[in-house]
């Protein structure tokens, strides 16, 4: 039995020695074969059931809240007078997203249109579609700024046209109706006689061309041939540069769609996309790490920088003509309309803006836009997209309906879309992603810890063998010379 102890001391050395061993290739190997599985999951691929469904229906619940900044003092508007909004809502709607009219193609892109649609939630909303209230009425005062420099009788005419079809500076009209539209005998002539001059050839409303409608033609890398590109826009509409303004830089067609972007992100990473609706790529800053149901995340937000104007930021020029910083002027997107976009109550804007609107209470907290990533896979675990829609008002001579209002940015509307991951998928998301990779790395380090305390006990214990042996046989050796 001795004899056998040094060989079964032995025997544990080695094992120790191959525990130590298997769990220092694990180091090594098991982050590969992560980052290999997130690649190959991550590419646009029907194979990949999970991944494809989520990014060809978006299957979390996604919201849209609508905030309506209703006027107090339309009569004292006219005489020149600041003026003074309440915030009303939320008026929250359901967004349903899908992409149809997928085709993949030999270049590694993939084609596809995605429809929208919105259903109003009552139980979320702080009010009822019926609710009324006032805003400035875009078909008065946009077109009046729209012909501030055309002749003096055209003017007079427009605003004889205005009279004949009762259309004042102010609406005064139920949310749904303003939200998707009413009907309106000025729409009706103006697309008669001036066709183009606004978009829409319906009935009008500040969302009407959005229900039942698609976001154009995306083509992106599916991240076949390199990771690097997939989501990544290739072209939309057939365009792989914006023909909206006046430099280059402003008229690429930057990042993804704005849904997902490429795995194994960075703190030094930046979230860059397109949005069809701003008429222009955007670019989000990494701002801190967090985590969100035990999922490890890097919130992004939009920097100070991103609706500046060309003199605080000189790569905006192209964005131009600009008036103060915090407002993106898409005029020439939207049929030279004074329209302007910028966070909820001129978050991060100038402080002047302000100065001329009573009423806005910006804060970061309620109105700065932000996403959380999963940096290893590039997947938005919550997401809140807060944009404001402001009309510039002035008085123009000849249109009687201006009266005497002031030179002023006038918020409408600010609206948040937002959803997040939850349920089943971010329970598999994080069995897939941090327990199952988590468990790796702890078994790892345990075959290590475990190999070099078998090592060193095993060791111990051949030593002291091996030292009762070593006494044992110089007994034996007393004995026989004394025989």
């Amino acid at each position: 039995m001795a004899i056998k102890r040094p060989k079964v001391a032995i025997g544990f050395i080695v094992a120790g020695v191959l525990m130590v061993l298997f769990g220092t290739i694990m180091c090594f190997v098991v982050p590969l074969v992560i980052d290999d599985q997130i690649v190959k999951h991550t590419v646009i691929d029907p194979k990949n059931d999970l991944t494809y469904t989520m990014w060809k229906d978006i299957p979390v619940p996604f919201f849209m809240s609508v905030y309506f900044f209703n006027v107090l003092n339309p009569a004292e508007i006219l005489k020149g007078e600041k003026p003074m909004v309440e915030q009303r809502g939320p008026y929250v709607y359901r967004k349903q997203c899908q992409k149809e009219n997928i085709t993949f193609h030999p270049n590694g892109t993939v084609s596809y249109r995605e429809y929208r649609q919105y259903h109003f939630e009552p139980s979320m909303s702080a009010g009822n579609e019926s609710d009324v209230v006032t805003i400035p009425n875009m078909l008065v005062l946009g077109a009046s700024v729209m012909m501030e420099n055309l002749p003096y009788v055209l003017r007079l005419m427009m605003s004889a046209t205005f009279k004949t079809f009762k259309e004042g500076p102010f609406l005064t009209k139920p949310v749904g109706e303003l939200m998707w539209g009413y009907d309106s005998g000025l729409v009706d002539f103006l697309n008669q006689y001036l066709p183009g001059m606004i978009p829409t050839s319906g009935k009008f409303g500040l969302f009407s061309e959005f229900n039942n409608s698609n976001t154009g033609l995306f083509t992106v890398f599916t991240g076949k041939d390199d990771i690097r590109k997939v989501h990544r826009v290739d072209s939309w509409n057939g365009l792989t540069e914006l023909p909206y303004w006046r430099t280059a830089q402003s008229n690429m067609i930057n990042g993804t769609a704005g849904q997902m972007w490429p795995p194994f992100m960075t703190k030094q990473s930046t979230l860059p996309f397109y949005s069809p609706d701003a008429c222009r790529s955007m670019e989000l800053v990494y701002q801190r790490p967090g985590e969100m149901n035990g999922i490890p995340l890097y919130r992004y937000v939009a920097p100070k920088t991103l609706f500046a104007n060309g003199t605080d930021y000189a790569p905006n020029e192209g964005f131009c003509p600009c008036r103060q910083s915090g407002l993106l002027n898409v005029s020439s997107c939207r049929h030279n309309s004074p329209v302007f976009i910028s966070h909820p109550h001129f978050f991060n804007a100038d402080p002047v803006l302000l100065d001329y609107v009573q009423g806005l209470n910006p804060s970061e907290e309620k109105h700065g836009l932000f996403i959380d990533i999963h940096p290893q896979t590039g997947v938005p675990l919550n997401v809140s997209i807060r944009l404001q829609l402001n009309l510039y008002m002035k008085k123009v001579s000849g249109i009687t309906e201006t009266g005497k209002i002031s030179d002023v940015v006038m918020p409408m509307i600010w609206f948040e879309e937002n959803g997040y991951i939850d349920g089943p998928i971010v329970n598999t998301f994080r069995t897939n992603l941090v327990v199952l990779p988590t468990v790796l790395e702890y078994l790892q380090y345990i075959l290590i810890g475990l190999g070099l305390a078998t090592i060193i006990i095993a060791a111990v214990v051949y030593r002291k063998v091996k030292v009762k042996l070593s006494q044992s046989a110089s007994q034996g050796i007393k004995q026989t010379m004394c025989f």
